[in-house]
């Protein structure tokens, strides 16, 4: 079953089940910054009616807990697929209050280098109504991309990857936050990362990125299902170069009949790089739902797509409210600029969790991208808020590392705070997570620590974390840890720029 014939069983299939509705769109729907719906009536139905019945059957859970950051999802025809795309979308809390919702796949009708953001329109249709789309972020996006962002029609005139995801969207949300449509037309790597680097600061809990992909193309059933939860287990547990060395250990497997084993690897390989970038410990992967083509009543076993839906959520210890994280990041620079003789204009005043005692905290300072100060303690019998102040001063002037901070260098000086979760003391290092644990170990007399950050920052391998720990910041020689008492913890970061 070719990828023109899998297309054309879903069209035939709504061609001829289900009638086309044009009145389903306000008469506005014909002025030009609206696109108008490409796939509507083949991947899925064209009545408005049909479409809410169709969803409603999978859509009738409401996502409980924290609302995704991320969701890997389907986008054949939804007899097909869309039981699937269901499962990762119900696990939105309905009506969530994102401000965007980033739209990534890949382009199936022309390649070109880079990623092609949608500008012409001001508003995509479905029958259910129209999308709102935030032109003026992805103008800014083609301006900070240096030439990796462009705004290519023919991407998007007829692309059906991201146009099958907004029904879905609009039933979850009712009124749906602004779109930002993004279609991916290379697989170069270095490429691919550049559009992540371009697309990091909004990779936030402020937005949703839905990533559209299908799986394997046309092995059998069975081969199908190897490939699809290979790359499934791996996209949970690892990262982009993990997620890479599976695609190649499954073209070595050479299964009869399969093209590709993600036909939206491009797109995946953007958000694994999104992740990588902040630290992959810092988020919990689930995968939700496996299907493939042959599973559905108009498929076959010997040639067939799969289809895998996966939710990414951010791993939290705390979850702290924007007066707390204000209220953290104003208590270190009161007590640094105090200190100087400086003014300070900000309300520093304790909230929530900073009146509470017992927890560790780190303050870390920055200028211009480059360490400045670090100090912290594990435990204190004080209040965060106080243990924050401490903690910041300490950081500007007791650093045995650098000279203490000048009135002319605080105002610049950038500040994280981290609060820390309690010292768990480990028997092995395969308890320990790069990018999620911090390390503190102990032998004898001498002690040192990385935070979890130090991970993300520098890119070492576990045994460089460890072995710079042990001979830069406890002095007990590269290999001293591997005798050494050793303890892990979370942290919790709150950075002044985020803010």
């Amino acid at each position: 079953m070719s990828r023109i014939f899998h297309i054309g069983i879903a069209m035939l299939l709504f061609a001829f089940s289900v009638p086309q509705n044009t009145h389903a769109m306000s008469p506005q729907s014909e002025i030009n910054n609206v696109r108008k719906p490409a796939v509507a009536g083949s991947f899925y139905p064209s009545s408005e009616k049909e479409l809410r019945t169709m969803l409603g059957a999978w859509l009738h859970t409401a996502g409980e807990g924290d609302a995704p950051q991320a969701l890997i999802v389907p986008h054949a025809g939804y007899v097909f697929s869309g039981e699937v795309a269901a499962a990762a979308f119900n696990r939105i809390p309905r009506g969530h209050g994102y401000k965007r919702i980033f739209l990534l796949g890949p382009s199936h009708r022309v390649g070109f280098a880079g990623a092609s953001v949608n500008t012409r329109f001001q508003a995509a249709g479905t029958p259910l109504g129209r999308v709102p789309v935030d032109v003026a972020l992805g103008e800014e996006l083609i301006r900070a991309g240096a030439g990796v962002f462009t705004c290519r029609s023919d991407a998007h005139d007829r692309e059906h990857c991201l146009e099958v995801q907004l029904p879905f969207l609009q039933l979850v949300f009712g009124e749906v936050p602004p779109v930002v449509p993004i279609v991916i037309g290379t697989q170069r790597l270095s490429v691919l990362q550049q559009i992540a680097e371009v697309l990091a600061p909004y990779f936030n809990e402020d937005n949703l990125f839905v990533i559209s992909s299908d799986f394997s193309h046309y092995p059998s059933y069975e081969d199908a299902k190897a490939s699809d939860l290979l790359l499934a287990e791996t996209i949970t547990s690892g990262g982009l170069e993990a997620f890479l060395k599976a695609l190649t250990q499954i073209d070595k497997m050479d299964y009869p009949g399969q093209d590709t084993a993600a036909c939206g690897s491009n797109a995946i390989a953007v958000l694994l790089s999104l992740m990588d970038a902040q630290g992959r410990g810092r988020f919990a992967a689930e995968h939700v739902l496996y299907r493939n083509s042959g599973d559905s009543p108009y498929g076959e076993k010997d040639r067939v797509v799969g289809y895998n839906a996966i939710v990414f959520t951010r791993d939290h210890l705390f979850h702290f409210s924007e007066a707390e994280k204000r209220a953290m990041i104003a208590t270190a620079r009161a007590a640094i600029h105090s200190s100087l003789g400086l003014p300070f204009d900000g309300d520093d005043t304790p909230v929530g969790i900073l009146k509470e005692s017992g927890f560790g905290a780190f303050v870390t300072l920055r200028t211009g991208g480059r360490l400045r100060g670090c100090i912290g303690r594990f435990t204190s019998s004080s209040s965060l808020q106080a243990t924050i102040r401490e903690m910041a001063r300490s950081a500007a002037f007791s650093d045995p590392r650098f000279p203490a901070l000048s009135k002319k260098e605080a105002p610049e000086v950038d500040i994280e705070v981290s609060v820390l979760s309690p010292l768990k003391k480990i028997s092995s290092i395969e308890e320990f997570k790069l990018g999620r644990d911090g390390i503190y170990m102990i032998k004898g007399t001498r002690h040192g620590t990385f935070l979890p950050q130090v991970a993300d920052e520098t890119g070492w391998t576990v045994e460089e974390f460890l072995g710079h720990c042990a001979r830069d910041k406890a002095g007990i020689g590269w290999d001293g840890w591997k005798d050494a008492e050793l303890y892990i913890y979370q942290t919790e970061i709150v950075n002044e720029s985020e803010l």
